[in-house]
């Protein structure tokens, strides 16, 4: 593969060319080169992975708002948080989100597949055949020699593919308890959130090898980097797209971008460019290319090549409202790393076993249940850790906690990206507008109530749990939806925003086959093509969206 800096001339000839070299975008690369004949160019703005805190798990803390690896966006005000501003985390680092995020495999519900098929009148997105897409690249653990699978594992799970899957290497008696109490206040113990019904309590499956963090670099680019069909170029930020509207429909004939120590350059794409920039930056860069509603273009005095109204709409995420649980007679994180000697001790543990605390994925336990009676399916989920702290990024408390962070699974809220400018390198305006429907609100309220009800059974209710936050003192309605306002958190799933629909649907930005409408040679390949958000993490169902893309790609359809 040709480095980044390797590559000469002012303009370059590709058959294929990557916009992004995230979670979808190092799948891509990999299939699409292949086939020697195929020439791909690979497009990222940040740099290498060679961070040391990407490839430790605990190090997302160091990652996540750090400007070597994220692109530190922020959110609008959002009057749903009753004005406050949030952190937005998106990768900004070969492997993207899949270098900075918690590493848990979760592929939401069969149910959000069927209805995607339903949306775009596409059978492709059903669950059944989504499920070989999820398959092809997955290696998981319990299929390895001697693994403890079930005679119907392999029905569901793929082994030998490049997405190793691998149980936390630690657990938490604490947190064990915590999941007896969900038994006892109704929610039933699964083996296996990934099997269409994630309904159950158990801890999470991870991304990681041997303790290792396993991001989408290491998993699809470290190899095929020895195929002198495929080039990368990182370090590089896209300007915008180069299309031709020439003659009948537009066609997308490749990218302007600058490149460190290099300048302005063109790429030029034979084929297809494909944008895998991600629900915030694909958006962001179509519509800086002037494909987007005219009106907002028209104001930053871009010439409209392609009026989609739809592209930067329809953004979706998961809110998560936590609460914190002061307890007794148990050991946390907070005891554990609250002296020089305990955070040595931790260090050492991992330098030596690759386990212990430095292993951890930020989130543990996993449970999915029912806000309330009325829903027929698990619509929240929750991220359970043997530790708490005042906000992100700042010290752990100094007494033994818990904290169980509860999210709204199927949000009915939905926000909008949008350029500020017609200046590439000025981040847009993100607003998810979170809480701004009556369902949403009620479920925000309902969802802390569950809470309580599991934190009040025999099995935690041992440790004399007192509720540090929110505080007990909340217990209405309003009083509750205040509540998640001023403490609910992003756990940085944004969707949604270049959704896939039928023909007739106007507000579609893609075709179901991801083909962005009226553009030729142009498809968007990220978890922003997701009419509705997953049940659950969104991070394996962007591979899975991104294997099925290359086949249609490889295909030509």
């Amino acid at each position: 593969m040709s480095d980044n800096n390797k590559a000469q001339g002012h303009v370059e000839q590709f058959d294929y060319i990557i916009v992004g070299a995230g979670t979808a975008g190092c799948l891509l690369a990999k299939r699409l080169s292949a086939d020697p004949n195929n020439r791909v160019l690979l497009i990222e703005a940040g740099g290498r992975d060679n961070y040391h805190w990407i490839h430790i798990p605990v190090g997302y803390l160091y990652c996540i708002d750090n400007p070597r690896t994220d692109w530190r966006f922020r959110t609008e005000p959002d009057p749903g948080l009753n004005g406050r501003s949030l952190i937005y985390p998106r990768g900004k680092t070969l492997g993207g989100c899949s270098s900075i995020n918690g590493m848990l495999y979760i592929r939401g519900q069969a149910r959000d597949y069927d209805q995607w098929a339903e949306i775009t009148g596409e059978d492709a997105w059903t669950w059944d055949n989504c499920l070989p897409d999820f398959m092809r690249h997955e290696d998981h653990y319990r299929l390895d020699a001697g693994g403890d699978a079930d005679p119907d594992h392999d029905k569901y799970h793929g082994h030998g593919g490049e997405w190793r899957v691998e149980h936390q290497r630690l657990k938490w008696k604490v947190l064990e308890d915590f999941a007896e109490a969900c038994v006892e206040s109704g929610i039933p113990r699964t083996r296996d959130f990934n099997r269409g019904d994630n309904e159950g309590v158990d801890y999470f499956e991870v991304n990681q090898r041997s303790g290792w963090r396993w991001n989408a670099s290491k998993a699809f680019l470290r190899e095929s980097e020895k195929r002198s069909n495929l080039t990368l170029w990182h370090s590089t930020h896209v300007l915008g797209l180069e299309t031709d509207t020439t003659g009948g429909e537009p066609r997308c004939t490749g990218v302007r971008v600058e490149r460190a120590g290099k300048g302005e350059q063109i790429a030029q794409a034979a084929r297809e460019v494909i944008l895998s920039a991600g629900a915030i930056g694909s958006p962001q860069l179509l519509q800086l290319s002037g494909i987007g509603p005219a009106d907002l273009l028209k104001a930053h005095n871009i010439p409209v090549v392609l009026d989609l109204p739809g592209v930067g709409e329809n953004l979706q995420d998961h809110l998560q409202i936590r609460s914190v649980y002061k307890i007794q007679g148990a050991t946390t994180l907070n005891t554990m790393a609250n002296s020089l000697i305990g955070k040595a001790r931790i260090g050492l543990e991992y330098l030596l076993t690759r386990s212990g605390p430095m292993s951890m994925a930020p989130s543990q336990l996993c449970l999915f249940t029912r806000s309330s009676e009325e829903y027929p399916y698990a619509n929240i989920e929750y991220h359970v850790q043997p530790l708490s702290l005042d906000a992100f990024g700042q010290p752990l408390h100094p007494f033994p906690a818990i904290t169980a962070s509860v999210c709204n699974l199927n949000p009915t809220s939905r926000g909008t990206v949008r350029i500020r400018s017609a200046d590439p390198k000025e981040a847009p305006a993100i607003a998810p507008n979170y809480l701004s429907t009556p369902e949403d609100r009620k479920v925000a309220a309902d969802s802390l109530r569950v809470t309580r009800r599991i934190a009040s059974q025999p099995a935690f209710s041992k440790y004399q749990p007192e509720e540090y936050k929110p505080g007990v003192q909340y217990q209405t309605d309003d009083e509750l939806t205040k509540l998640a306002g001023d403490i609910g958190t992003t756990i940085f799933h944004p969707v949604g925003t270049t959704r896939m629909g039928r023909a007739d649907d106007a507000m579609a930005v893609v075709d179901p086959h991801l083909r962005v409408r009226g553009m030729k040679g142009l498809r968007v390949v990220d978890a922003g093509i997701m009419p509705t958000i997953t049940s659950g993490n969104t991070n394996s169902p962007t591979l899975m969206i991104a294997e099925k893309a290359a086949r249609w790609i490889l295909e030509n359809d």
